[in-house]
């Protein structure tokens, strides 16, 4: 048997899925199983949503606050229809299909997953996340500070106010974030960085 750490990664996953052929094939329906429901989901809470009329509604109907709502929607929605079946499928099916494999090719699967681990370390310094931050802080935003605006239609207000209200968003988010990481970085610095 070849080594798993000499096997370039296509390589590596070619063998795998010739040996596991059964296994690659039900996770592909899953995927596609699962994106299906995905859009599906998505598709029915849009034409179903409580805001907004889809039929005869149009942008300037609609308002921070029922943008919100319909985000929280449809992550409660595609979790339980999709994200919960998912869940159990995988979890079940990936345990039992674990267990049924020898000892040595489970050994095989860790000391890849090692080694990748490592190299994904060195590759990446983060995540991203920044836009869902920009977003939130958006409606905290107009929540705080100009509540009369979660409230109302977009097109209640003139385009660039909306725009503006963004850069002022991330104004506040620089404040509230930036002024306690430099503090941070400062004590850092002139604690333990300087005798480095």
């Amino acid at each position: 048997m070849e080594n798993s750490e000499e096997l370039s990664d296509e390589a590596f996953w070619k063998k795998k899925i010739r040996e596991h052929r059964n296994a690659f094939i039900v996770l592909i329906i899953a995927a596609v199983c699962f994106f299906t429901g995905v859009l599906l989901v998505f598709f029915w809470v849009i034409e179903e949503n409580p805001f907004v009329n889809p039929r005869i509604g149009t942008f300037d109907s609609w308002k921070l606050d029922y943008i919100v709502g319909m985000i929280i929607l449809i992550i409660l929605w595609e979790l339980l229809f999709v994200g919960v079946p998912t869940g159990l499928f995988f979890g079940v099916g990936g345990y039992l299909w674990w267990r049924s494999l020898p000892e040595e090719e489970k050994q095989e699967f860790k000391d890849r997953e090692k080694k990748e681990k490592a190299r994904r370390k060195e590759k990446y310094g983060g995540g991203g996340g920044g836009g869902l931050i920009i977003f939130i802080g958006y409606c905290l935003y107009h929540y705080i500070i100009r509540p009369q605006t979660y409230y109302t239609t977009f097109g209640s207000e003139p385009f660039t106010y909306w725009i503006y209200s963004w850069f002022l968003t991330l104004m506040w988010i620089f404040i509230v974030l930036g002024i306690p990481a430099v503090i941070i970085v400062l004590i850092w610095y002139l604690t333990k960085g300087r005798k480095k």
